[in-house]
């Protein structure tokens, strides 16, 4: 029976690229922070969700599978590279199964969040296995900079996708498997209609603190300040996704706890990390700022790079290595969290000082809407992209010497 099983199941998966081919066709349905909340809260009918899901899923898979097959040669022989295509391929068929079954049989709706359990805990290691993906191909083959922004430019797609995918999985099945958070029981979903902005500050920053003094045994304090521009109301809240956030500022934190240690080391006392929380009429910000001396100009986009990271590269596997720093995927993805529902990340540094780090997301949750790739002719150009000369002089490292050259 097993080796039954074993046949369908690779002759299902053999049939796969037929079946990215035709939803590839289609493009994704972004879906705005609103409507998720209405929703969940005033709508919330499973068949309706299960019925979108169904087709929207493997819209989504589809289009950033396609694009996975854009990828270098070198970079998809990787066995991480095909390991993530696996997953992929058998989440995609997985779905597809119930494409046909009845949306008005209680089982199939429960099959169905099970389905939705077992995708997202078989993905829950992509984000590592592709950059162990990047390491196998680093260590092996030469870089050179037309395929290092290929690279990149398809990471921030296909990592935006995960989270998009992982959105829809996870409003699924935590509305409908019957439960309600005891901590968080106003939550749609993984989404807080009242999000209090400065708790999840605070939270973010004593798990960073925590993990800091493990490792440097002292970290800096937190000065946090709050700045509501449409009332003179306190604790600031919005319409938002807290592990999103939580995800975005903890990365930040221990960025600048470990940047201020590092260049206060032979200090008594740190500078304090400083937070300012300031909600106007469109966008909602957070500021942190250390004294952690700062970054070159010149190195600032280097640290939103896929192929470039400050600390060594850990094996997956690997618990031993400095808890502050990993892949360096930490700002590239936190950037992509914010930018997800139409916001971003932004770095401003002083060199010999310390780094501002920007958080910018939409204040009304009619314009928290999901930001999706979509596969299609213009992003097939940019995977063609060949290096041109530039045509800005590239400065010279020594002074040109005029004697060498005859008035004529």
């Amino acid at each position: 029976m097993k080796f039954v099983r074993f046949i369908m199941k690779n002759a299902a998966l053999a049939s796969a690229p037929k079946h990215i081919e035709h939803f590839s066709k289609f493009s994704p349905s972004p879906l705005s922070m609103k409507q998720f909340i209405d929703f969940g809260s005033i709508n919330a009918c499973e068949k309706t969700s299960f019925v979108f899901l169904r087709q929207e899923l493997p819209v989504r898979l589809s289009n950033i599978m396609k694009e996975i097959n854009l990828l270098p040669d070198k970079l998809l022989t990787t066995p991480s590279v095909q390991m993530v295509q696996r997953w992929y391929c058998q989440s995609l068929m997985e779905i597809l199964d119930f494409l046909d079954t009845n949306p008005d049989d209680h089982r199939v709706l429960a099959e169905f969040v099970d389905a939705l359990v077992t995708i997202r805990n078989r993905h829950n290691d992509v984000v590592p296995t592709m950059a162990q993906g990047i390491i196998e191909y680093k260590e092996v083959f030469p870089q050179d900079v037309v395929t290092n922004q290929n690279i990149q430019y398809f990471l921030d797609r296909f990592y935006m996708s995960r989270i998009s995918i992982r959105m829809l999985i996870n409003q699924h099945t935590l509305v409908f498997d019957g439960t309600t958070n005891p901590v968080h029981p106003n939550t749609i979903g993984s989404i807080d209609p009242q999000c209090n902005v400065g708790d999840v500050v605070q939270d973010a920053f004593h798990s960073a603190k925590m993990l800091c003094d493990q490792y440097y045994l002292r970290s800096p304090d937190l000065v946090l300040q709050e700045m509501n521009h449409k009332t003179n109301s306190h604790p600031i809240s919005i319409v938002y996704v807290p592990s999103h956030l939580y995800h975005m500022l903890f990365e930040l934190f221990k960025n600048a706890m470990r940047a201020t240690i590092e260049t206060h080391e032979n200090s008594n006392s740190l500078p304090p990390v400083k937070v300012m929380v300031s909600l106007g009429g469109e966008d909602m910000s957070i500021k942190v700022s250390d004294r952690g001396g700062g970054v070159p100009f010149r190195k600032i986009e280097n640290l939103f790079s896929y192929m470039y990271s400050t600390a060594p590269a850990p094996q997956i596997s690997d618990h031993s290595s400095t808890p502050l720093a990993g892949f360096g995927y930490g700002l590239p993805i936190s950037r992509l969290y914010a930018k997800y529902f139409q916001g971003d990340l932004q770095l401003y540094s002083m060199e010999g000082f310390g780094t501002d780090a920007v958080i910018y997301l939409k204040a009304l949750s009619t314009d928290s809407i999901e930001r999706l790739p979509v596969y299609n002719k213009t992003a097939l150009k940019n995977y063609k992209v060949c290096q041109e000369a530039d045509d800005w002089c590239m400065p010279s490292k020594e002074p040109l010497d005029l004697r060498k050259y005859k008035v004529a």
